[in-house]
């Protein structure tokens, strides 16, 4: 007898499943308020849902997922996948891996997707220019830390960890060309990066079109019932409804998370822009870098991170306004993140290195010792070695400007030259470096 059901691959591929390929394909989503009536139990589960998300599309086909799963007792499949691009997470990765624990705790199936194949094309998503693609090799070696950093905010055991390798090698080149076939370029076009790219006569991929339609074909393997993921991601999104609806699935629900603002408060949180806060990072450097951040960035960074709830964030935020000083709400903050992803310990000994540091000006102790080169060395080029500063321009606007200090003294001779010894460099309240300076040469 022939198959009741096409399997997840075979029906992606049929071209008798797909839909119409006209520009207009991704239908207006309504996203009225939801009509569905839920017990209070799923009016709570919403409500946590909701909480710090951007966008859920559609809410209404959520509510009736979690309906169903809670009278079949099939929890929901949640997908979440990050490509292995970098070997380190930071703070704004965990803004969405915390919105998929809040999921993982209302007892729902999480997917934790290694993209190590996508990898291997690069998220062309909010790009000026074709993104250089990694080797196999350091997607490999970037993919081995991702679950373990990930675990700090995931219950591992209860987590569903897969790599898309697993059925996007599968595909072979007469996959890969049906999958190309049920999307079109105008199709593609309609995404602002690549539309933007398109008008300035900037060059794009053909391969990076691909992206976007692998990472839909993901949900169609998976069965996703809800995928998160960046703002920046509804397209990629969107993508893996269209694709699920050619497999004869139903729909994923998509839930958007806003991009949490690094240490400038402006620019998301990058490395790439230095104003991260890598969740491997030691204790003292994530504590230092949270009491940085602004009064009025702490309070997104409460809701966005903290697990408290949203009634004692208004708490917190009531303090404030009646005369509580944000710097001692801010070191709530901190402790309670630190403590997340090192220990209660870790972040108590933050604390005291950090009030020792910044309340009594002692210098910090446990420094590496750097040797930079032979005396005299001017205190710039001395800056700039120690990695203190990017440049020796900067050395001497930091300078000017009574941002630099030597063995706590604050240096006011941008023409100093440092003879041989060991000193501490401080430029602002948290770059430190120690530092070995030779004999002159004979």
């Amino acid at each position: 007898m022939p198959p009741t059901s096409l399997d997840p691959i075979t029906a992606a591929l049929n071209p008798s499943t797909q839909g119409s390929n006209t520009p207009d394909r991704f239908q207006q989503l309504d996203t009225s308020p939801a009509q569905v009536s839920l017990p209070p139990a799923l009016e709570q589960a919403m409500a946590l849902i909701r909480r710090g998300s951007e966008e859920i599309l559609v809410e209404a086909e959520l509510q009736s997922k979690l309906l169903k799963a809670h009278a079949s007792g099939q929890p929901l499949r949640v997908k979440l996948g990050l490509d292995p691009t970098a070997p380190d997470l930071h703070l704004g990765h965990t803004v969405v891996l915390t919105k998929l624990r809040q999921l993982q705790d209302l007892g729902h199936q999480v997917i934790f997707l290694v993209g190590d194949f996508t990898a291997l094309i690069g998220d062309p998503t909010g790009r000026n220019a074709t993104r250089p693609p990694l080797s196999p090799e350091e997607i490999a070696v970037n993919a081995q830390t991702y679950f373990q950093q990930a675990s700090l905010v995931l219950d591992p055991n209860k987590t569903e960890v897969r790599k898309n390798s697993e059925w996007c090698e599968a595909l072979g080149a007469q996959g890969m060309i049906r999958l190309a076939a049920q999307a079109t370029v105008a199709r593609m076009l309609e995404r602002d990066d690549f539309t933007k790219r398109y008008k300035a006569g900037v060059s794009i991929s053909v391969h990076e079109f691909l992206y976007p339609l692998l990472q839909g074909y993901d949900s169609v393997v998976l069965k996703a019932d809800l995928e998160l993921g960046g703002t920046d991601q509804k397209f990629n999104l969107l993508m893996g409804r269209e694709l699920q609806k050619d497999a004869g699935q139903s729909p994923q629900c998509v839930l958007t998370m806003p991009l949490l603002e690094g240490l400038d408060g402006v620019e998301k949180m990058s490395k790439s822009k230095g104003n991260y806060i890598g969740i491997a990072e030691p204790a003292t450097e994530m504590f230092g870098k949270l009491m940085s951040i602004s009064d009025d960035l702490m309070w997104r960074y409460f809701l966005l991170l903290s697990s408290r709830s949203l009634m004692q964030i208004e708490a917190l935020k009531a303090e404030a306004s009646a005369g509580r000083n944000p710097r001692d709400i801010k070191v709530d903050l901190a402790m309670e993140l630190v403590e997340r992803f090192h220990s209660r310990q870790a972040a108590e000994q933050a604390l005291a290195d950090f009030e020792a540091r910044f309340k009594k000006g002692e210098l910090p102790t446990d420094l590496p010792l750097m040797a930079l080169g032979h005396a005299p060395m001017p205190i710039t080029q001395a800056l700039r070695q120690a990695g203190l500063v990017s440049s020796s321009s900067e050395a001497v606007r930091s300078i000017e400007q009574g941002g630099v200090r030597l063995n706590g003294e604050r240096v006011a001779d941008r023409m100093l030259a440092l003879c041989a010894g060991q000193y501490v460099l401080q430029v602002g309240k948290r770059r430190f470096a120690r530092i070995d300076i030779k004999e002159p040469l004979s």
